[in-house]
């Protein structure tokens, strides 16, 4: 257990958190929130004893082990797969199979293990560290965003691996819905306190909520009574004969004293402008082909039509032309084979991570959200600035002093600004935090455009994607569906090779020795009851994920039913926050589907692997017995 005690940080003038009290108990997992720039990180570096607290103490047990991923990757080792082991306990150091399955989950394939991590990209280079600290089995594991650079089936694999993490784990994370699926409570940093709450991030933000609703309905209460003492005071001070009267309200007044009213977070406001399209179909694709190296290609006779109003996702591992694609149809690299047509009156606005390289440092945020388009006045430029966060001075700074976040919100704020009608995004919310994520995934709903969109974010694509453009196989095709029909129809390859994989024997080899007749119906004894332990359980939880969507479906039609009903007796007070209701409940359906769709094909694999066992036991059982 970790105990924190009057923690106080601040840098400068600015205090992150003041009065800080919680505790860490045995296997908890903890997602801690909070704005970007509120002191998450710090207070990472302050448990993990990187950073000295202004005041307070951070009690931790003796011998106590903590894992936190060094942001700079120092590599003593010639291969991948030896410098993974040098995360290894003294007493694991030859259990290189261990290295070889996190380092596999995270992406490296079986040829990279004895290449250099030197010979890697930055994020290989992080994935490698994270697998250092995932291997070292620490009482507490520490994680600041470990999803960045990860594509989507190591995200999956990684939310698996944390939600078995046997000890305490504390988790950064803007992916709501990856937080939301791994932890056991919810730390917050907020207005510079610190709470914690049993519970995931909705339940802690609706708490916060309603605290803040009671808090300041009892604040204007508070201050209404204020006015009423003082007025008594006031016209009664010079009365006599209510001299202790008076004093004692004096004393009252005091010893009351006086509630602030709250400051509001700012959070991100906005919207994309739609320029009108009336056409049906916005763009052709046919037969396009591209490769860097002809022996590899990246893109192979690709076709799709994409429609007024689609919502494409592109999904896919890292590395295999998801941003190429997006350059392609963007106009930024030109087709090798094929074609592209473009409907006449389509306007294109894109976001890409290396944009931000068109930024011109000695120009300040006004000036280039001005230079983004004709029609952009300073008044429209200030109001872009500020709804990127970006208030007062703060939009006269010089982008060459931005931080990458800041960078990626200035682009943003330059594609609010011009009217388009196609989005073309590649990951658009990687510096983006929680908040600031909901935000855009909002912008993106009301868009009245058409949008393709990169994104690892299992949360963006639930909710968002109609349609896939799917990397997976050698082959780029399309997927006519959502996320959840792909999930249940295809799914994502490897996965099944990987559970296969983590069953096998501890000694990494899955060799089975030759087994007497006693010993086989000892361990057919062993496997019933080892089968019953594993599947009764997971059948268990089916049940109750079942029983979940069925009263949140219940609970949609109710939502839909009273927002018909607001809608014709036009009451507009009543149809914003039932629209916000119904969207929160079906992301929730659509959570606990792909939470079913989960324990299902676990249930299966897991019924798979004992029939297979069953089905070898009984052969061993028949050669043991005709010999």
């Amino acid at each position: 257990m970790i105990r924190v005690e009057d923690l106080k940080k601040s840098f400068g003038s600015q205090v992150l958190f003041d009065g800080a009290n919680f505790k860490l108990n045995s296997k908890e997992r903890i997602g801690l929130v909070g704005r970007n720039g509120h002191g998450k990180t710090t207070l990472f570096r302050l448990i993990a004893g990187q950073e000295s607290p202004d005041t307070g103490t951070i009690a931790v047990p003796r011998h106590y082990r903590i894992g936190y991923v060094h942001q700079e990757p120092v590599f003593t080792k010639e291969t991948v797969l030896k410098e993974g082991m040098t995360g290894l306990r003294r007493e694991e150091r030859d259990h290189h199979w261990k290295v070889e399955k996190v380092l596999a989950g995270l992406g490296f394939s079986k040829q990279d293990l004895p290449r250099h991590p030197q010979e890697f990209s930055g994020g290989f280079q992080v994935r490698l560290n994270l697998a250092k600290v995932l291997v070292s089995d620490p009482d507490l594991l520490l994680l600041d965003e470990p999803t960045n650079y990860l594509d989507i089936t190591s995200i999956r694999w990684v939310a698996r691996f944390l939600i078995n993490w046997p000890r305490e784990l504390m988790l950064i994370t803007h992916d709501r819905g990856l937080m939301d699926m791994i932890v056991t409570h919810t730390l917050g940093i907020y207005h510079c306190k610190v709470r914690k709450i049993r519970g995931n991030t909705k339940k802690f933000y609706a708490q916060i909520s309603q605290e803040e609703e009671v808090y300041e309905k009892t604040r204007i209460k508070d201050e209404r009574r204020r006015k009423e003492v003082e007025q008594f005071i006031t016209r009664f001070r010079a009365k006599a004969r209510l001299a202790n009267l008076v004093q004692s309200r004096i004393k009252t007044l005091a010893k009351a004293g006086k509630k602030e009213k709250l400051e509001k977070l700012k959070t991100l406001d906005f919207s994309f402008r739609s320029s009108p399209f009336h056409g049906k179909q916005v763009m052709h694709v046919r037969n396009l082909s591209f490769a860097y190296d002809p022996q590899k290609p990246l893109i192979n006779n690709f076709n799709i039509t994409v429609g007024r109003r689609d919502r494409i996702c592109v999904v896919g591992k890292n590395g295999k032309g998801k941003t190429t694609l997006l350059k392609l149809l963007s106009g930024v690299l030109r087709a090798q084979k094929g074609e592209i047509a473009y409907h006449d009156t389509i306007t294109k606005g894109v976001f890409e991570q290396t944009n931000l390289k068109a930024l011109v440092d000695e120009r300040t945020i006004e000036e280039e959200i001005l230079l983004s388009h004709p029609d952009v006045d300073r008044r429209l430029a200030r109001n872009i600035c500020g709804a990127m966060l970006f208030e007062g001075g703060a939009a006269l700074k010089k982008i060459g002093v931005l931080s990458g976040g800041e960078k990626s919100r200035v682009m943003l704020g330059k594609l609010l600004v011009v009217p388009v009608n196609l989005l073309l995004l590649d990951e658009p919310t990687n510096h983006l935090d929680m908040e600031s994520s909901d935000a855009f995934l909002a912008a993106i709903d009301n868009f009245e455009g058409t949008v393709i969109m990169v994104t690892h974010n299992e949360m963006f694509l639930h909710t968002l994607a109609e349609r896939l453009i799917v990397f997976q196989k050698g082959e780029t095709y399309v997927f006519e569906g959502g996320y959840q029909r792909f999930l249940e129809k295809e799914g994502w390859e490897d996965e099944a090779e990987k559970t296969e994989s983590s069953s096998r024997d501890a000694d990494g080899k899955g060799a089975r020795t030759k087994l007497t007749k006693k010993e086989i119906r000892r361990r057919r004894s062993e496997l019933v009851t080892e089968r019953a332990k594993i599947l009764k359980p997971l059948e268990k939880s089916i049940l109750q994920t079942e029983n979940a969507i069925e009263k949140h479906e219940k609970t949609l039609d109710e939502l839909n039913a009273t927002i018909q009903a607001a809608s014709q007796a036009r009451d507009g007070a009543k149809i914003a926050p039932l629209s916000q209701s119904i969207h929160r409940c079906r992301s929730e359906i659509d959570r606990l589907f792909d939470e079913l769709e989960e324990q299902t094909n676990v249930l299966d694999k897991q019924k798979a692997v004992f029939e297979n066992k069953m089905e070898q036991f009984e052969s061993e059982m028949e050669q043991f017995e005709s010999e």
